[in-house]
């Protein structure tokens, strides 16, 4: 569990990041009305930043564990009614997806000035996914109705 200090810190900076994006959302808001929001979020702390990485994220405080996400929202104004979180099973096709359209790509595309770059990204997609990503990462939309 992170300390105090990296707590505060993870939560002003998720404040920070999505904080923004809901108060663009909240202009448009009727009364009454609900934001939907899609965050990612730890499944489990990673015990390395170079773990973080492996993620895509720059670092540990990039994201925060459900818990103080859930509790970032209210700190923002706003109660969480209703989320939706992706499973491994709905994360593993919405991954696999992305390799089968890069292969298709491929091999339309087999002189285009990328081919190298998504070749390499095929090649090592699917490791660091099941090596990082699948145990590390979670993601889900959250409804929020603002505080009254």
């Amino acid at each position: 569990m992170p300390t105090t200090s990296k707590y505060h810190h993870a939560i002003q900076n998720n404040v920070n990041f999505h904080g923004r994006p809901i108060e663009l959302l909240a202009r448009s808001l009727r009364t009454g009305g609900i934001i939907l929001i899609g965050e990612p979020y730890w499944r489990q702390l990673p015990p390395t930043e170079d773990v973080a990485k492996g993620c895509l994220a720059n670092s540990i405080s990039d994201f925060l564990m459900l818990p103080e996400l859930l509790a970032s929202f209210g700190h923002l104004g706003y109660d969480v009614v209703e989320m939706v979180l992706a499973d491994q099973d709905g994360w593993d096709r919405y991954e696999a997806a992305k390799w089968l359209t890069m292969r298709r790509w491929l091999e339309a595309n087999p002189d285009d000035e990328f081919t190298k770059d998504v070749r390499a990204k095929l090649t090592s997609e699917p490791e660091r996914y099941a090596a990082y990503t699948r145990e590390y990462l979670g993601w889900g939309v959250f409804a929020l109705m603002p505080r009254q």
